[in-house]
C-alpha cells in the first residue's frame, strides 16, 4: 500500500494541469464539470476594473467597508500571473457585476456577478454566481444559480481562494463545479 505522500502526488499533478488550461473535466457518473479560472480585481492604477460606485455615510469609518458597493468588469484568465495580468493574453472572459460589503463584523461581501466567457472551450457561454464571500477566509464557496450557452440552466458552486492582494490588484483562484441542465 502506498503512503499518504505517494497518494497525494497524482492529485497535485492533476491540480497543476487544470490550473494551466481552461479545459473541461467531467465526472462520468454525474455530469459535473470542474475547471479553474483566475479573477483579477484591479482597484488601483490607471485602468481599474473595480470601481466603488456607492457607499453609506459611515463606510469610511467602518473597519469592514460596510455599505460600499463596487462595480466590476474583471479579467478571467487561465493563469494566476499577477504583473500586468489584467491585460494578459490568456484571458478567457470577464467577471461582470457587483459586490457589496455587507457585514459589519468582518470583511464579507455579497457577490453578484456573471462569468462571461469570450475565448476557449466555453466561448459564448456564461455562469451567474451569487453568494457570500468572507474575504479573509481561506476558501469561500458561492452558488452558481444559472448560466447561458453551454451552461444554460446550470447549477453548481465555486470555491474562491485568494492568491495575492497587493499593488492594487487582487488575484483569486475560482474553482468551478458546474452541472448543466440535462439535454431535452
Amino acid at each position: 500500500m502506498a503512503g499518504p505522500k505517494a497518494a497525494l502526488l497524482p492529485l497535485l499533478c492533476a491540480a497543476a494541469a487544470a490550473a494551466m488550461l481552461l479545459a473541461p473535466s467531467a465526472a462520468a457518473d454525474d455530469g459535473l464539470t470542474k475547471f479553474k479560472v483566475y479573477w483579477h480585481d484591479v482597484f488601483g492604477g490607471k485602468s481599474p476594473t473595480a470601481i466603488r460606485i456607492a457607499q453609506a455615510a459611515s463606510t469610511n469609518s467602518s473597519s469592514t467597508f460596510f455599505g460600499a458597493v463596487v462595480a466590476i468588469d474583471d479579467p478571467l484568465t487561465t493563469t494566476s500571473a499577477v504583473a500586468g495580468s489584467a491585460r494578459s493574453k490568456d484571458e478567457v472572459g470577464r467577471a461582470q457585476g457587483t459586490y457589496t460589503f455587507a457585514d459589519q463584523r468582518t470583511i464579507g461581501c455579497l457577490m453578484n456577478m456573471n462569468f462571461v466567457f469570450t475565448a476557449g472551450d466555453y466561448k459564448g457561454s456564461g455562469l451567474t454566481i451569487y453568494g457570500r464571500n468572507e474575504v479573509l477566509t481561506a476558501v469561500r464557496e458561492m452558488s452558481i444559480v444559472g448560466g447561458t450557452g453551454k451552461f444554460r440552466m446550470a447549477r453548481g458552486y465555486v470555491e474562491a481562494r485568494t492568491i495575492s492582494n497587493d499593488n492594487g490588484e487582487s488575484v483569486v483562484e475560482y474553482t468551478v463545479f458546474v452541472k448543466p441542465a440535462a439535454a431535452a
